[in-house]
């Protein structure tokens, strides 16, 4: 694996940043092991301006659709050959476990096969209208887009914006987390390689208040789609909105997780511990607020407070096969959530386990906690005097291993606490009673929805939230349609003498006239 420089990716070829390079820490260890070029607005202007001639010229945005799928389907096979860079690559600098990434990383390639797949197969609608006419719609691209991503999931949610933009024959300017880079500077590459034209797609470095901003505001940039918390994907829509650009956002999350009285409980804690841990909690639909009825709460915090010890008694370094979870991203991140937690224990919140920074050696292979950002699998319950309801970690959005479960009684109260809640991304249902399951399903505030599962994606299911979860979603075909605007094109086939009996609207006389 390469450490040392890394160069932004603009219009097909490595380029040095004219702004100041930034490091790249690995969280599990603390050390910087190499530094990434970032963009200044001049190098945003000359990126955007490339792409948009790129874009005029229509050496991508008017290429047929199968050559649009054919790179399409040798980026999924460039990709394949690539995984065991990739994610190496991508553990070392999210600090995600291997396990997770080697699970994850490969299922990259499906995003550019179900949109190769769907450009291929795409059918034009004929519009039933009135009179000698005919009416088809066709879908155009955009123009420029700019692409903002996190640190979480960095290949992951990358791809599924990049791979409908690009089907439907955008340019794309990618901004990935500073956090987290240089995966998608790698992709750059093998979309090169797979045979995208170059200046069609670009990947600027940078934070999100001076890169990411500037890229943005750019008059050129034709739609915005962003992953990230809810008071960035605000200001960003703010901006977008100014130069009337379309608008997608998945934003912030605090998905409830509903486990009835008809539920298998160790499937529940099964799904609860996977729903929750996995990522380190750092994904926008984890399982953060476990609601359970009150006749199985006993049982389900005490196995989940065995899963989340046996999580913990394993944890090492991501780079080991056998760890079963890694570091949160930064300082900054661990900071936030043990602020959380200590606000709700100061409060009187009764902690089951976990709630501590991890220190000291790992059990499993002698990793150095201290030197990381490590967080325990953390479970927190009603205290004797203080209802977890009343505090900030039940409603903000914390993004870490943090579960607070609460108990009800009834269907109602139990959908009364689901959604109580700002958000409205993910959430999940356990029971096995399948009338119960459509019931809440149904009345559940989530863009997404679970029944004895968590985490479930795949390129043809639409993904995103309400509330304060976002506008839009990716995957599927609206995700495609999001990237494109509809052209409406209406043709009078009637004949001459047709169209001078009925058509001339200014003639002598009296008679009747269409209109529309």
């Amino acid at each position: 694996m390469s450490t040392g420089t890394y160069l932004m990716w603009v219009g097909g070829t490595e380029k040095e940043g004219t702004a100041a390079p930034i490091p790249i820490e690995d969280p599990a260890t603390g050390e910087i092991f190499a530094h990434c070029h970032t963009a200044s607005a001049g190098d945003i202007d000359e990126a955007v301006q490339q792409a948009h001639s790129a874009f005029n010229s229509g050496i991508w945005s008017k290429a047929p659709r199968h050559v649009r799928a054919e790179v399409l389907d040798k980026t999924a096979e460039l990709l394949t050959a690539t995984l065991p860079r990739l994610i190496e690559l991508e553990v070392r600098q999210t600090g995600r476990a291997i396990r997770e990434m080697n699970a994850q990383v490969p299922t990259l390639v499906k995003w550019f096969k179900y949109y190769a797949a769907l450009i291929r197969t795409e059918e034009r609608a004929v519009l039933p209208t009135t009179g000698m006419l005919h009416n088809w719609i066709d879908r155009k691209p955009l123009g420029v887009v700019a692409q903002i991503t996190p640190f979480n999931h960095p290949l992951l949610i990358a791809v599924k914006k990049i791979a409908p933009a690009l089907a439907a024959g955008n340019s794309v300017i990618l901004k990935p987390s500073e956090l987290t880079p240089l995966t998608s500077i790698e992709l750059g590459k093998i979309l090169k390689e797979a045979g995208l034209p170059e200046s069609v797609f670009s990947v600027l470095p940078g934070d999100g208040a001076t890169t990411g901003k500037a890229l943005v505001e750019h008059p050129l940039i034709r739609k915005v789609d962003v992953t990230g918390g809810t008071p960035a994907g605000r200001a960003i829509g703010q901006i977008a909105g100014r130069n009337l650009a379309s608008f997608t956002a998945e934003l912030g999350g605090k998905a409830p997780l509903v486990v009835f009285e008809k539920s298998d409980v160790e499937l529940a804690v099964n799904g609860i511990a996977f729903a929750s841990f996995i990522a380190s909690g750092q994904t926008c639909v984890a399982a953060t607020r476990i609601i359970v009825h009150n006749s199985i709460i006993a049982d389900v915090v005490e196995r989940l407070e065995k899963k989340a010890e046996s999580i913990e008694r394993r944890m090492g370094s991501p780079k080991n096969a056998m760890s079963m979870m890694g570091p949160l991203i930064s300082a900054k991140q661990l900071s936030n959530v043990e602020m959380l937690v200590h606000d709700a224990v100061n409060a009187g919140v009764k902690v089951v386990t976990g709630a501590q920074r991890m220190s000291g050696k790992s059990s499993l292979d002698d990793t150095d906690f201290s030197k990381g950002y490590f967080y325990p699998p953390t479970i927190l319950v009603d205290g004797q005097h203080t209802k977890i309801v009343d505090t900030r970690i039940w409603k903000e959005e914390a993004f870490g291993p943090v579960i607070v479960v609460v108990g009800f009684e009834t269907e109602e109260q139990a959908l009364k606490l689901a959604n109580d809640c700002d958000f409205g991304l993910g959430a999940a249902i356990w029971t096995q009673d399948l009338s119960q399951a459509y019931r809440v399903s149904e009345e559940i505030e989530s863009g997404i929805c679970w029944v004895n599962t968590h985490h479930r994606n795949d390129p043809s299911s639409p993904w995103g939230g309400i509330k304060d979860s976002g506008v839009g979603s990716e995957n599927g075909i609206d995700a495609y349609h999001a990237y494109t605007a509809t052209k409406s094109t209406i043709i009078n086939y009637a004949s001459v003498e047709q169209g001078l009996a009925n058509d001339d609207w200014f003639r002598e006389g009296a008679g009747e006239v269409r209109y529309g």
